[in-house]
């Protein structure tokens, strides 16, 4: 406020200096007749005349909420303003100037007439002026407050988003260890340990809006241990791992949901098993995220992929703007394979 204020002040002194000069250099070597007394004396009124008026005017506008009308509302209103302030100047500059020069008043509409409209064109350019810049400040406000809301709008969506994951992941996590529980007592308390530990993790990294890759597949490594209890022999694990690409950042979980997707709706639907294939590499200027299952896509509903895939779109989109790229796809005969491709800031 303090900042604009300033501004506001500087150009409206600095417009009038500015304009009170050029008028005092034509008076001075176009009229020979008058002295230099009454030329300044006239110029500095017309300085602080054009100062008072105009700031009048940006009040007047500001009072009658005119700086928030429509352009067809406001133009006829501004001229009709304009004039009538440019009347006034004119009458006071010509009451200044005879006073001045010590001569009877004589009105002359002739004269006057001239004069408001030479007058009116100072005004005419003043409101140019003044509007153009109050709008241009008004639509930066608009654009700031609008990116304000909608990082805001995105930052509540990506917690939601990130809210639903974990009861998921949960619900997944215990199905593993139930199995054990009338079974294999000792593995089953084992596997709370891990599950306890997991979800610690889960707790720090998940309330981060970006993780290095490397503690995102220590919490991949940890559930998939989990996950071998209950798939036993019918799952494999094959790693292709660039460590040159640990330190990336990525949304918490984001790789999880894909192997967790691919052991619900691939290797669990199949009863000999399957393997699953996690690659994480650099492709030119991207980062690749692939993992890979037995399966076939074509047998599966789309609406069961459930709410982690659509998660997975939503929270790339709102992250990466555009820079982030989702597949998911038969790859072979036998194999489905989602793919995340995320280019390097």
């Amino acid at each position: 406020m303090f900042k604009a204020r300033r501004t506001y002040w500087m150009a409206q002194i600095g417009g009038w200096a500015l304009l009170s000069l050029l008028i005092f250099s034509a008076s001075t070597f176009s009229n020979q007749s008058i002295d230099l007394k009454t030329i300044v004396i006239s110029t500095s009124c017309f300085f602080v005349l054009g100062i008072m008026l105009t700031h009048f005017m940006r009040y007047f506008f500001i009072v009658m909420g005119w700086l928030n009308m429509r352009l067809t509302n406001l133009i006829p209103r501004v001229l009709i303003t304009s004039i009538v302030v440019a009347a006034i100047m004119s009458l006071l500059n010509m009451m200044v100037s005879h006073l001045v020069s010590k001569t009877p008043f004589k009105f002359s509409i002739v004269e006057f007439s001239l004069d408001v409209s030479a007058t009116l064109i100072f005004f005419v350019l003043w409101n140019s002026v003044y509007f153009t810049f109050h709008f241009f400040q008004r639509s930066r406000e608009q654009e700031v407050s609008n990116l304000q809301l909608t990082a805001s709008h995105n930052e509540i969506e990506l917690k939601n988003l990130r809210s639903q994951l974990n009861p998921h992941f949960l619900f997944n996590s215990l199905n593993s260890i139930r199995a054990l529980i009338d079974i294999e007592p000792y593995r089953a308390q084992e596997n709370i340990t891990k599950l306890s530990n997991l979800l610690r993790k889960s707790l720090i990294i998940g309330s981060e809006q970006l993780v290095p890759l490397e503690e995102e597949l220590s919490i991949v490594q940890d559930y998939l241990d989990l996950e071998k209890v209950r798939f036993e022999e019918r799952l494999e694990i094959r790693q292709e791992l660039d460590p040159q690409v640990m330190h990336f950042l990525i949304p918490p979980f984001i790789l999880q949901t894909l192997v967790e997707n691919s052991l619900k709706h691939g290797i669990s639907q199949l009863i000999e098993g399957g393997t699953v294939w996690i690659r994480v590499k650099k492709r030119g200027e991207s980062i690749v995220l692939e993992v890979e299952n037995n399966g076939n896509l074509r047998s599966t509903r789309r609406d069961s992929i459930g709410i982690g895939i659509s998660n997975t779109l939503r929270r790339l989109e709102l992250q990466y703007k555009g820079k982030a790229h989702f597949q998911l796809k038969q790859n072979t005969q036998n194999t489905v394979i989602a793919i995340i491709e995320i280019k390097e800031s």
